[in-house]
């Protein structure tokens, strides 16, 4: 049993994306810090022009405009500088975050590759879209602007309260006071704000789910009437999506103005002490200017610290919501292949496999032979799809083993096992692309003959000729513009196009028609010489002819044999057989 692999933090997150592109973000903070400072610089000038003006006004001379020109010039130019250096500042953190969040995605899409069936199909498509996009794209507030604007903006005030407190401690520590003040303010605004958080995320995935399942099912619902509940349904989720916000906004707002309106104060405390200091003599008139100029300068760094508080406190659970894909556990599988399968026999040996707690296989012991038709069959739920998908490496066993040609595939790389197998389930998927480039998936390097050649065998040419534009036909988001039993046919001519010695056939014929069914056994037949198949059928006169029939019941192998040999020996099979036979001379 492998030990739990411990969590990763937050920051170690932000530091491996933001290190991808980690030039760009330490230029952006650079530059970041230099705005801060130029935004500040034009406050030293004004003290230092009214520290003119005092120093006039107790020699009791009158100062001219050309004793302020330089003073009035460099503030101009610090203005202008400080916003020229925060243009490019998020020119940089965004040109960078966006490269960043593409990366991330790609990251993300790779992973889905890697990591078992069973743990994708734990959520919803509507979960995986609203991570990938959603989900990822509010990373780039952390990214663009936390991580350069929250750097600089907070070391910039540090060094300008250590000056002001070489002018005066005890009324730079006054004028301070707001500060902390502020933060329990925050603090108490940000009580239960995690809860609060991962409830808003909770209530949006439930509105993408609803909306996702909406779409999807619109002719169902309309076919049976159900549009008003169905719709309900939506809005339900719609309104809990829009309520969870504004109700966390309800009891953020109070904590949040008083927090705004105390925190960037500083004059609050410095103007009363500070003015009593100076009539008891205790502080310049020069010195208490100076510390209520550059007090005013803090405001602004303060201000955008304050800004982003909110998106560092939920910083843990947005990335998390992205990060939480990467660190699943993926199928473990050497890099590169150190034994060579000899031949394509596959054999299962005690073999137990379960969902989550609950066990589906118990000691599953099946041998299939190199270039023989297999067949699994049993009841419904009894594990036959769960025995082909883990054949096809879709998961890994709990325990036990699956070998070919005498190797574990556990021990052969993943990419390289896929060439061995060509898998159509009974839930096939089509790409928005033409029917020729959806066939040419089987095999990337096929010409457009080769292509057509796998249509016709598969018994799909016709059809395909009859559409309006033939093999240049879009089929549409997961091939929506055609019936079920075409997407079937052409997902097998897909899978015979890859030429893969292993075949395996989840049920593939499920909504195919009697006739086209024929027509694609006797195609597959033909395809599958010398290769191993693997077929899952609800027909059992598909595959009587079978060189192995193996009854799978409620997880166990039940019996296997030839169609003669089961008849004999397994009650459950004959049972099958008879009530398949009824059914068919009943019809």
């Amino acid at each position: 049993m492998s030990q739990t692999k411990k969590k990763r933090s937050t920051l170690s997150w932000v530091a491996e994306f933001a290190g991808q592109k980690k030039p760009n973000y330490i230029l952006s903070v650079i530059f970041a810090f230099g705005k801060v400072v130029s935004g500040i610089m034009p406050y030293i000038y004004m003290a230092d022009i009214v520290d003119k003006l005092l120093t006039a006004h107790e020699k009791g001379s009158r100062p001219s405009m050309g004793d302020f020109k330089k003073d009035m010039l460099m503030m101009a130019l610090f203005w202008v500088l400080c916003r020229a250096l925060h243009s490019i500042s998020t020119t940089l953190s965004h040109a960078a975050t966006f490269e960043v969040l593409a990366n991330i995605r790609r990251q993300l899409t790779v992973k889905l590759s890697k990591i078992p069936l069973g743990s994708v199909l734990s959520q919803s498509s509507g979960t995986y879209k609203n991570i990938i996009c959603e989900r990822v794209d509010s990373i780039e507030t952390t990214l663009a602007h936390i991580v350069p604007e929250v750097v600089s903006n907070a070391f910039v005030p540090v060094a300008l309260i250590i000056y002001m407190l070489t002018i005066d401690v005890k009324l730079t520590l006054i004028s301070l006071v707001c500060v902390p003040v502020g933060v329990v303010f925050f603090g108490i605004m940000m009580i239960g704000s995690g809860e609060s958080y991962q409830y808003t995320l909770d209530k949006t995935k439930k509105l993408n789910d609803t909306a996702v399942e909406y779409i999807n099912g619109i002719e169902v619902i309309k076919a049976f009437g159900k549009s008003k509940t169905s719709y309900e349904k939506f809005v339900t989720a719609a309104k809990e999506g829009a309520d969870c916000f504004i109700d966390w906004m309800r009891r953020c707002n109070v904590w949040q103005n008083l927090a705004l309106l105390i925190m960037p104060y500083f004059l609050l405390g410095l103007l009363p002490f500070g003015a009593r200091a100076y009539m008891n003599g205790s502080v310049s008139g020069s010195d208490l200017l100076m510390l209520i100029i550059l007090s005013l300068g803090l405001v602004s760094p303060f201000m955008t610290i304050a800004s982003y508080w909110d998106g560092i406190a939920k910083m843990g659970t947005v990335i998390g919501e992205a990060t939480e894909i990467l660190e699943r556990e993926e199928l473990v599988r050497p890099d590169t292949l150190k034994e060579k399968p000899a031949g394509t026999d596959i054999v299962l040996k005690n073999v137990h496999f379960g969902y989550n707690d609950e066990e589906i296989l118990h000691g599953i012991d099946i041998s299939i032979k190199q270039g023989t038709v297999n067949a699994l069959v049993g009841p419904s739920g009894s594990g036959k799809s769960t025995v082909a998908k883990l054949i096809a490496s879709f998961w890994d066993v709990n325990s036990g083993s699956i070998s070919l040609g005498g190797v574990d595939i556990r021990n052969i790389p993943l990419e390289e096992y896929n060439r061995y197998i060509a898998y159509v389930s009974q839930e096939n998927y089509l790409f928005d692309e033409t029917i020729m480039e959806n066939i040419r998936m089987g095999d990337p390097k096929a010409t457009d003959d080769e292509v057509i050649g796998a249509a016709k065998a598969c018994g799909c040419h016709d059809f395909i000729m009859n559409l309006e534009h033939g093999y240049d036909t879009v089929v549409g988001g997961a091939g929506g513009h055609l019936s079920g039993g075409e997407r079937q046919r052409i997902s097998v001519a897909r899978a015979m196009l890859k030429n893969a010695p292993i075949v395996i056939l989840d049920e593939a014929t499920a909504y195919t028609d009697p006739e086209n069914e024929a027509l694609v056994q006797s195609s597959v037949a033909k395809l599958v010489q010398g290769k191993t198949l693997l077929v899952i059928a609800h027909r059992l006169s598909t595959i009587a002819s079978a060189d192995q029939i193996i009854v799978i019941k409620d997880g166990s192998v039940e019996a296997s044999g030839t169609q003669s040999e089961l008849l004999e020996k397994s009650g459950l099979y004959r049972q099958m057989w008879e009530a398949h036979i009824s059914v068919k001379e009943g019809a």
